[in-house]
């Protein structure tokens, strides 16, 4: 289900907002002005009972609009469960763990898992994903993206960590078929600018 339901989601889209730790309002505003702009892939974490709420209200905007929201740092089967009833449609992990990967998409929720190393990704395609989240990509560098192509060339890499408009061209060139940007969204300007990444 991973390569299905993920392709699904994210094919035609470069850029994943990831609207991380700002008041529910906030979050909604932020997450219908990228969609007004054509960024329509949004990620809101939820680890704690904020997160959740703002999941909530997000994924229901989301809903009226046609624009499925997902749930990050989902990092145990619990959270699963949690951000499911919040109305998520994906989840999203900072690492690989092949049971929290399970657990998403036996709910029907496909899975994001963090990768950094090729055994990571070498896990994630034993359990039959075709995605995945490089974090923190930064720190990763774009010449380790580069490098995965060679042993990996069929696997869909989402850059994340440090990513804003200013340098995503150049993990775009290196190989990422996505940037996922959060603390940058905090400046007014970056989602104008990523939607011209479009």
């Amino acid at each position: 289900m991973s390569d299905e339901g993920l392709d699904g989601l994210f094919t035609g889209h470069s850029v994943l907002a990831i609207l991380r730790g700002m008041p529910v309002d906030t979050t909604v505003a932020l997450a219908e002005r990228a969609w007004e702009l054509g960024v329509t892939a949004i990620e809101v974490p939820a680890r704690d009972e904020a997160g959740l709420e703002a999941l909530r209200a997000t994924a229901r905007a989301g809903a009226e609009r046609g624009h499925p929201v997902g749930a990050g740092t989902v990092i145990c089967t619990e959270q699963v469960r949690a951000v499911a009833l919040a109305g998520a449609a994906f989840t999203v992990a900072p690492g690989f763990d092949a049971q929290v990967m399970a657990a998403s998409e036996a709910a029907g929720l496909p899975h994001l898992p963090g990768v950094a190393t090729p055994s990571d990704i070498q896990g994630v395609l034993k359990a039959g994903g075709h995605w995945v989240k490089a974090f923190p990509a930064t720190a990763l560098g774009t010449e380790w993206f580069r490098a995965m192509r060679g042993p990996f060339p069929d696997v869909r890499i989402v850059a994340t960590g440090g990513m804003d408009a200013h340098n995503a061209r150049e993990y775009f060139d290196a190989g990422a078929r996505m940037v996922a940007v959060g603390s940058a969204l905090a400046d007014p300007d970056q989602i104008p600018l990523l939607a011209e990444l479009l």
